[in-house]
């Protein structure tokens, strides 16, 4: 049985991860931590487990294999060092931080450490995304040099989203950093390593975040990638198009559905849009990812790499936007 410290009822989707982690047949949710101790006293009392105010006591109790973070992004790093020098293992909810710097300590201290680290990349779990990365290294549809991903909502413009998801001193940004993220994750799954990016975003209402967004990402492999997202849209599903010489991909959108065009594969419906039969997924949850990493060694899928991917492309993205130029990440290193 794994014995988990929840902490934090902070980010959007707190309430569900603790509910996840407390039904999961192998886990036990033992300890609720807040920065709120109001909220998190609340939330112990709808577990039923201990709230516990100090971290440092969290970290020290024997009934504590591990942390569930859905803590303010500004508060990551100096919580995962101090739970990687306690021994305990790492599930956060993305992203890790809000630069390279930040990521790469938390690194150091999960290596240092021996813990496990997982973060929920819900959409790298996708049958559509798995396929999507499947058709490029296939080379079904040529050589690859567009893509697109859009992920929107209307959290500030019907005003549903959390007033903390507004002070950039927390969240470290708006609607690129938090919705954007699923974007973010799935071009450096499916392309590879960044190059340069240039950023558009703005504040259509007003707020002290971004609150409608799109970046502009080359890679090194020479393709272009688009990354859009806001709080502002009322009626926008998720969707991906990836295009190359001898074909495309699209799935979600208006429409609906997934599609596939390519001249290049038999059977496929040449020179025709066809629904491609689209294998069932076969990678588990983040949360059964961490379950098994933590109790049996089993393999982590995305972890403290992944999430190191995640904040490069953030403060790149962000950097660009700020300063009104095209960043190469290669600053990011200096």
């Amino acid at each position: 049985m794994l014995n988990i410290a929840v902490c934090s009822r902070w980010h959007p989707h707190a309430t569900g991860y603790g509910r996840d982690f407390a039904a999961h047949p192998e886990c036990n949710v033992t300890v609720i931590w807040d920065e709120d101790p109001v909220r998190g006293a609340e939330w112990a009392k709808e577990l039923g487990c201990d709230f516990e105010p100090d971290f440092d006591k969290v970290l020290a109790r024997a009934d504590v294999d591990a942390i569930c973070s859905t803590a303010p992004t500004s508060m990551h790093k100096e919580l995962y060092v101090k739970a990687a020098a306690a021994g305990k293992h790492i599930f956060t909810e993305k992203v890790l931080s809000a630069t390279k710097a930040e990521a790469l300590a938390v690194k150091e201290a999960v290596e240092k450490y021996g813990v496990k680290f997982v973060i929920s990349y819900p959409f790298r779990t996708s049958a559509s995304i798995i396929y999507a990365k499947k058709l490029i290294e296939d080379g079904t549809l040529g050589k690859v040099n567009y893509v697109r991903v859009r992920n929107c909502h209307n959290g500030i413009s019907d005003n549903w989203l959390p007033a903390d998801f507004t002070n950039p001193e927390t969240t470290g940004g708006g609607a690129m950093m938090d919705l954007g993220a699923h974007p973010m994750y799935i071009l450096s799954y499916l392309l590879g390593k960044p190059e340069n990016v240039v950023s558009c975003y703005n504040k259509l209402y007003n707020t002290p975040v971004d609150d409608n967004c799109v970046s502009v990402i080359e890679f090194e492999n020479k393709v272009i990638a688009v990354s859009e997202t806001g709080f502002v849209t009322c009626a926008d599903p998720f969707s991906l198009e990836v295009h190359g010489t001898e074909g495309s991909f699209c799935t979600g959108g208006a429409a609906g559905g997934t599609w596939l065009y390519t001249r290049k594969t038999e059977g496929m419906g040449e020179k025709a849009w066809i629904r491609p039969n689209v294998p069932k997924p076969t990678v588990p949850s983040a949360i059964n990812q961490f379950v098994g990493a933590c109790l049996r060694d089993e393999e982590i899928v995305f972890g403290i790499d992944d999430a190191i991917k995640l904040s490069e492309l953030m403060e790149g993205a962000y950097k660009a936007w700020k300063e009104g130029r095209k960043v190469e990440f290669s600053e990011l290193d200096a």
